[in-house]
C-alpha cells in the first residue's frame, strides 16, 4: 500500500458562482485558489466542464486552464474534464496543443464521455441528441492520433499538437471509463465527489483489467472527494451547507448560483429529497483538522487512491482557502 505522505494531493474546481456574483468574480477566485494551492503543494489543478449552469464560470475549459496556467509557476493544470462528445477531436488536440506549446510540461488533458449539460443546451453545441456515448472510444482514438507524432500521408494535421507529450486520463462516475482506461492502459479518475455508490466498482474493474501500455506500466486511479475542512467541527458542517443546497436545487431540476450556507438544512429539505443529497455526497471529508486527517486517512486506504483530487465547493472564499490549507497541513505534517 501506498504510504499516505507519498499520496499526491490536487484540486477540482467548479469556479463556482456566488448568489448574486458573476462569472469574472468566479474566475478571478478561480486562479488566486490555485496560487494558493500551488504554494500549499498541491500537484494539479484541475477544471470541469459544465454549460448552461448558472452557478459553475468554468464551460470554456480549455481558455480557463490558459488563464490558471498563465497565472502560475509549477501546479499542473488541466481538465477534469473536457466531455469529448460536446467537441470535434481535431479542436481539443489544437486547443490542448496550443496550451501545451506555451506551458509546457504543465498540461493534463482529462477527458469524459457525459455531455455535462441538458438537451437544449447539447442541440445548442451541435451534438447529436441520440448519442449516448458509445462513440467514446472511437473519438478518443481520433483525438490520439492527432497528438502522436507526425505519420506521413496524414491528411489532417494538429497544429499545435501533433507529436506533443499531453498526458491523457479517463473520468468517469460508472464502469465504462474503467473498463476503456484499463484496457488502454491509461491513468482513470473516478468522480467519487457525486458517484460513490459506483466507486469501489469501478476502482476493481480498472485495476483489475488493467494491461500496461507505453503510458503507464501498472494502473494509476486518481479518486475525487469533497473537503470541508475548518477549525472546528461545527464551522465545517456550516461550510458545507452551500454544496448541499446546490445538490438540492440540481436534484429539483432548478441548478443554481451558490447560495451562502445554513446553520441547518432542517426545513429546506424533504426526508427523501435529504436522502437523495446525502446519498449523492457520502464521499464527503468533513471536520476539524484531526478529523480531516483520519477521515482523508480512511478514504485513501478504503480506495487505495494513487492520488486524491478534492472538490470544496465553499461559499466564503478566506474559508475555501483556509480549508485547501487545513488539508495540506494534515496530510504532509
Amino acid at each position: 500500500m501506498t504510504s499516505r505522505k507519498t499520496i499526491p494531493l490536487s484540486v477540482l474546481d467548479l469556479s463556482p458562482i456566488q448568489t448574486g456574483g458573476t462569472p469574472a468574480d468566479a474566475l478571478h477566485r478561480t486562479l488566486d485558489l490555485a496560487r494558493h494551492a500551488e504554494r500549499w503543494h498541491y500537484h494539479r489543478y484541475w477544471l470541469a466542464e459544465h454549460h448552461g449552469m448558472p452557478g459553475i464560470a468554468s464551460a470554456a475549459t480549455a481558455v480557463a486552464i490558459g488563464y490558471v496556467a498563465a497565472g502560475t509557476e509549477r501546479i499542473r493544470v488541466g481538465s477534469g474534464g473536457i466531455m469529448l462528445s460536446n467537441h470535434a477531436p481535431l479542436i481539443i488536440a489544437e486547443q490542448f496543443g496550443t496550451l501545451e506549446s506555451l506551458y509546457p510540461g504543465r498540461i493534463d488533458l482529462g477527458l469524459g464521455r457525459a455531455p455535462g449539460s441538458n438537451q437544449a443546451v447539447m442541440r445548442a453545441m451541435r451534438r447529436r441528441l441520440e448519442s449516448d456515448g458509445e462513440e467514446f472510444p472511437e473519438q478518443l482514438a481520433e483525438l490520439r492520433a492527432y497528438l502522436a507524432p507526425r505519420q506521413e500521408g496524414r491528411m489532417v494535421r494538429a497544429i499545435p499538437g501533433e507529436g506533443l507529450d499531453i498526458p491523457i486520463w479517463l473520468l468517469g462516475s460508472s464502469d465504462f471509463s474503467a473498463r476503456l482506461a484499463a484496457r488502454l492502459g491509461l491513468p482513470f479518475a473516478f468522480a467519487g465527489q457525486f458517484s460513490p455508490a459506483y466507486m469501489q466498482t469501478a476502482l476493481s474493474l480498472y485495476r483489475g483489467g488493467f494491461q500496461p501500455s507505453p503510458v503507464l506500466a501498472k494502473p494509476y486511479a486518481m479518486v475525487g472527494v469533497n473537503v470541508f475542512a475548518a477549525d472546528t467541527e461545527d464551522e465545517a458542517h456550516y461550510l458545507s451547507t452551500s454544496q448541499q443546497q446546490m445538490h438540492l436545487n440540481l436534484q429539483r431540476g432548478v441548478p443554481g448560483q451558490m447560495p451562502p450556507p445554513v446553520r441547518s438544512m432542517e426545513g429546506l429539505w424533504l426526508p427523501h429529497e435529504k436522502a437523495g443529497v446525502e446519498s449523492t455526497l457520502r464521499a464527503s471529508v468533513i471536520g476539524d483538522p484531526s478529523m480531516v486527517k483520519e477521515q482523508l486517512e480512511a478514504f485513501a486506504a478504503s480506495t487505495q487512491a494513487d492520488e486524491l483530487i478534492i472538490n470544496s465547493m465553499i461559499y466564503d472564499h478566506a474559508a475555501r482557502l483556509r480549508s485547501y490549507e487545513i488539508v495540506a497541513q494534515a496530510w504532509h505534517g
